[in-house]
Order: structure tokens, then C-alpha cells, then sequence
């Protein structure tokens, strides 16, 4: 990897900061904020651009096009342009962009945060096998990094990226069975959290088949399987599967709807994600990552 390969982030909300996080270090800090990790910031897109070798245009679907037709005049073949808005195809990225652009579209979930992200990623027609090389190798300290056909992807986020909030509702839904029976509330969400991870922990690690594990916790007329009937009951698999079924949905209909607006510019900083009052009028938050400092091979 070249030791002076510059990143830059347009967008600066979770999704950002756990890339830049994982690029950085693979240390498990808590999430702070950019100017804490000492990664200058600016709000001019186009600095950005100019500054950077990739480029992680990380902002929300519906401002993607006004973000690339800013930027598309100062994009080079020097560039990747990778695109983490849910949804925007490579073929509306590649539209916007100059022609034979470098474009890769990556969808990463929340855990990026603490460096046990699932990234997905599928390579535009101008990239190349070692843009995809690179991007992973820029990647790895996030997780799960895996390279897949582009119709994927937005499966890919009904899955990992909204999927991290249905698992989320899940321990919620177990702590508070738990405090129904009479645990207090702040144990019931601690020992909700250690059973998600290391369920999830055993999982990855074993190989083994979901139903599998499942099976291995069941015993006749035990605990578990009365549980287990009851959710079935409760139809929980089948919701399951319909809300991974409609994030999916909704994700390809940000994409098609992305690919029609060109939205006017009133926005709180721009960036789609972060909380900042602060108004700009034509520009959106970004950052600079400087290779020599993080990027070792």
C-alpha cells in the first residue's frame, strides 16, 4: 500500500467515523468525533476531492447527486470514488461522475464503530480488482469485509445495515421479559447484551449452522423449547424475514428515487447524518485522512 495515500470522507456522521476509526486503528476507542482523532476538517467538498486519493462520499441518498455534480469536474483517474449512501446504484454514481470514473458502491453497518462491522462492497465497471484489493485492504480493521454482484447490496443492507437494529430490538424485548419477572432493569439489559454478543460470538466462530446451535441448547421438555414455541407462536421468524424483505425493498427505493432529484440546498451542514445547527449553504462536512499516519499495510 502506498504510505502516502490520502482519504477523504464527505459526511462526517457514524458511518464516516467508523471507517476513519477502523482505517486509523484497530484500537477499540469509543466513538468521539473526527477533530479528537486529530483528522482535519474543512467544509468545502471540492478541498476534499483535490486533497484525496479516495474518496468516501458518505453522505444521505437524496444528496448524493448534488454532492457528485459538485464534485464530478475535479474528479481524476487518480480517484475511487466510494459510495456508502443506501441504495444509489453504480450506475447513477457512474452517470454523475466523469466519464471511465473509479467508482465502488460499500454498504457498512453500526458495529463499524467498534470494529465488528459487515461491509459489503461491489466494484463499478472502471474498477479494478486491485481498487477492490485496495478498499478492502484500507477496510479490514472494520470487520467483516466482502465483495459481492451489486444486486446484493441492498439486500445486503435489509440484512447487516437495518439488521443491527432488529437484533437491537430483540435484547431490548429480552431484558424487559426479564424485568417482567422481577429482574431489575440495568441487570436484565447488561446480561440481554453479553447473551447477543456471545451467541453471536459462538456463531461466527463455531461454523455451525444457526439451527444447529439451536438445537444444542434444546432439551426435551426443557426451558428453551417452551420459549422457542412460544416465539414461533408469536410468528417471530416469519416478521423477521418480512423486515429484512422491506428494508431491502425501501433501500432500492431510495435508489431509484436518488437517481431522479437533484435536491436543492437547505440542509443543516450537509452532511445528512451529524447534528450540527450550524448552516452551510453550499458545502458539505469533510474530512482529510493523511495515509503516512494510518494506513501501514
Amino acid at each position: 500500500m502506498d504510505s502516502q495515500l490520502k482519504i477523504g470522507f464527505i459526511g462526517a456522521g457514524n458511518m464516516a467515523f467508523g471507517i476513519a476509526k477502523g482505517i486509523l486503528t484497530g484500537d477499540n476507542i469509543p466513538p468521539i468525533g473526527f477533530q479528537e482523532l486529530g483528522i482535519p476538517i474543512t467544509h468545502s467538498n471540492i478541498e476534499v476531492v483535490c486533497g484525496s486519493d479516495v474518496v468516501f462520499v458518505a453522505v444521505k441518498p437524496h444528496l448524493v447527486s448534488l454532492v457528485l455534480n459538485e464534485i464530478s469536474q475535479h474528479v481524476t483517474d487518480r480517484h475511487i470514488i466510494v459510495s456508502v449512501a443506501a441504495g444509489v446504484t453504480l450506475s447513477t454514481l457512474e452517470e454523475l461522475l466523469p466519464e471511465n470514473s473509479v467508482a465502488i458502491r460499500l454498504m457498512p453497518n453500526l458495529p463499524c464503530l467498534v470494529q465488528e462491522g459487515a461491509l459489503l462492497f461491489a466494484r463499478g465497471s472502471h474498477a479494478k480488482q486491485e481498487d477492490g484489493a485496495l478498499l478492502r485492504s484500507l477496510l479490514h480493521r472494520c470487520g467483516l469485509v466482502e465483495e459481492g454482484p451489486e444486486s446484493w447490496i441492498d439486500i445486503h443492507t435489509g440484512l447487516s445495515g437495518s439488521g443491527v437494529a432488529f437484533v437491537y430490538l430483540f435484547a431490548e424485548a429480552l431484558a424487559e421479559g426479564a424485568v417482567k419477572m422481577g429482574m431489575p432493569s440495568a441487570l436484565a439489559h447488561s446480561i440481554a447484551s453479553q447473551t447477543v454478543l456471545g451467541a453471536g460470538r459462538l456463531l461466527r466462530d463455531s461454523g455451525k449452522h444457526p439451527a444447529q446451535l439451536r438445537s444444542e441448547v434444546c432439551t426435551p421438555g426443557g426451558t428453551t423449547i417452551y420459549g422457542l414455541h412460544t416465539l414461533e407462536q408469536g410468528g417471530v421468524r416469519a416478521s423477521t424475514m418480512s423486515a429484512v424483505e422491506s428494508a431491502t425493498e425501501r433501500a432500492r427505493e431510495l435508489g431509484r428515487n436518488a437517481s431522479k432529484v437533484t435536491p436543492k440546498v437547505d440542509y443543516s451542514c450537509g452532511c445528512g447524518y451529524c447534528n450540527h445547527n450550524k448552516m452551510h449553504s453550499n458545502s458539505i462536512l469533510g474530512t482529510f485522512i493523511e495515509g503516512h499516519v494510518s494506513l501501514q499495510a
